[in-house]
């Protein structure tokens, strides 16, 4: 994740928990995000939103 993501992120959400995943160690996974990422997925909906992100959006993703 960029440093610009995860300081949004931790501004935000600081209680969210996530988990980073290198997608250039997959190429399925570059395929799919390469040109979105850093990408955060929600577990509970699937939902995505890939960047660029602003706080607002973060929010409105979240809730």
């Amino acid at each position: 994740m960029c440093d610009d993501a995860q300081a949004i992120l931790q501004h935000v959400a600081p209680e969210v928990e996530y988990t980073k995943l290198d997608v250039r160690s997959s190429t399925e996974l570059y395929h799919l995000y390469g040109a979105r990422i850093p990408v955060l997925k929600r577990q509970d909906t699937e939902q995505e939103l890939g960047w660029p992100f602003g706080e607002q959006q973060l929010r409105e993703f979240l809730s």
